[in-house]
């Protein structure tokens, strides 16, 4: 089953990892959503317009100004947000977009301590692949993953061939901070230039290779346990930008902070070399069946398995 199959009623459904149960996914601007990939006035706005960077920064900007901040109380009674977890009182942001890539208290995401795991680097929504260049339904029927594409490097993919993928989708509701998934030395952010399409599953549906047409940045991770890791920012429509937080070229902890989208829902994909790492069951399983699994930052995700 595909991610497309799951989305046949037109309901995003996942499988939150703390209770085990379905649910049903709340769409922060869904109307327009729809009307951009499903409508044929809609998909021209995108194609001439919503894709493009100048609409994404006009918007951002919006959310940067001090009169945004009335959005921010609305907003988290909306979505039932846990405000005991921000590291600032909510009168503290001086705009959406501070409020949006808040920072959380130390321990409210605790970091799984076994020292084989792997974690989770961002709060959403996950799919696994065990072996992404013999996927061959990716998100649709027929549709296989352009690694080279999406790595920006030919050679670069050959290296991966076989290998394995996390892809974690955050939503705006989600904190908006990504992490280190393992301990290794951090490498230099490579900026790859793209377009800004959303990355909803409503609009990879429509276009999967959205993921290898967006915006990214790619930075390598070299780890004792995992060898060289490829960690993976995908920008998106209204996401005023990608922002690194760490020191490239140091030595970090598995679940110390990487970065930070600014406004917008977006991605962070992870890839490991062929037999290197193994996924936890469930989130092969949930995938399998074409549908996301709701997890945490320092949740394990899988194991090491490789030494080289």
């Amino acid at each position: 089953m595909t991610v497309e199959d799951n989305l046949a009623n037109g309901l995003i459904r996942y499988i939150d990892r703390r209770d085990g149960e379905v649910k049903t996914e709340t769409i922060y601007g869904e109307r327009p959503l729809r009307w951009v990939y499903g409508n044929p006035l809609g998909r021209l706005a995108q194609w001439l317009l919503i894709r493009r960077w100048i609409f994404s920064m006009w918007y951002g900007r919006r959310m940067d100004v001090v009169s945004s901040r009335v959005r921010i109380r609305p907003f988290i009674e909306q979505y039932g947000l846990d405000e005991s977890e921000f590291d600032e009182l909510v009168d503290e942001y001086n705009s959406f977009n501070e409020f949006f890539f808040r920072k959380l208290k130390p321990g409210v995401r605790p970091i799984d301590p076994a020292t084989d795991s792997v974690v989770f680097p961002a709060d959403g929504r996950h799919l696994v692949f065990a072996d992404i260049t013999a996927e061959t339904s990716f998100f649709v029927k027929g549709q296989s993953f352009d690694l080279a594409r999406f790595l920006g490097d030919t050679g670069l993919a050959k290296r991966y061939e076989g290998g394995s993928m996390l892809l974690s989708r955050l939503c705006p509701v989600d904190y908006h901070r990504f992490h280190f998934p393992c301990p290794g030395q951090a490498g230099i952010p490579r900026f790859i230039n793209g377009w800004l399409y959303s990355v909803n599953p409503i609009a990879l549906i429509t276009r999967p290779s959205i993921l290898w047409e967006n915006k990214r940045v790619v930075t390598p991770i070299e780890s004792p346990a995992l060898g060289q890791v490829q960690f993976v920012e995908i920008g998106a429509t209204m996401v005023g930008s990608i922002r690194q937080t760490y020191m490239p070229g140091e030595t970090v902890a598995k679940g110390e902070e990487k970065g930070y989208f600014a406004f917008g829902g977006s991605s962070v994909a992870v890839l490991f070399e062929k037999g290197r790492v193994k996924f936890d069951a469930d989130l092969l399983e949930n995938t399998a069946n074409g549908i996301e699994t709701y997890a945490r930052i320092g949740e394990s995700m899988g194991q090491a398995i490789g030494q080289g």
